[in-house]
């Protein structure tokens, strides 16, 4: 069973990271300058770690969207399962503590530090839910794919008398 729409879960997945890589960056860029009247020293390690997961989710998309297609020796079924199921753990992780440091929902305005919080939120859920979906695939693929073969074969063997 072939899923020909997994790669465009990949690339609304790339997108995505994206996106909210440019949502937590602008978020941690606002910690290190001068913010209503406080100078902060360092973002949370919170929005850091938003950071790091859009980075780590671009990697992973790379290897398991592109490798098996171009470099097919360096690509194992099992090390892209693990890889999804760390990064799902990780959007999982991300999203929860982002959204107790958000907390809200608030009625924003044109406040654009508010907006790109609550945004952030929002595409970490996202890319969970992608991510948990990529997942579920990539365990019942490798599942099927196994090696154990469960029907009979029609090709008979002659094995030699005695073997």
């Amino acid at each position: 069973m072939a899923f020909n729409f997994v790669p465009f879960v990949h690339i609304a997945a790339a997108v995505f990271a994206i996106v909210e890589l440019g949502l937590t960056a602008y978020m941690a860029s606002r910690y290190s300058s001068r913010y209503n009247g406080w100078w902060y020293e360092a973002s949370p390690s919170r929005v850091n770690f938003m950071v790091f997961n859009s980075v780590w989710s671009l990697l992973v998309l790379v290897y398991v969207g592109l490798v098996p297609l171009y470099a097919t020796s360096l690509f194992h079924r099992l090390a892209a399962l693990a890889l999804n199921v760390v990064t799902t753990i990780f959007w999982f992780a991300g999203a929860i503590a982002l959204a107790v440091f958000v907390g809200g929902p608030y009625e924003c305005g044109a406040d654009s530090y508010c907006g790109s919080a609550e945004a952030a939120v929002a595409f970490g859920f996202f890319l969970w839910a992608l991510f948990c979906f990529l997942t579920v695939l990539d365990a019942l693929e490798s599942l099927r794919s196994r090696g154990h073969s469960t029907g009979t074969s029609s090709k008979t063997t002659n094995a030699y008398p005695g073997a």
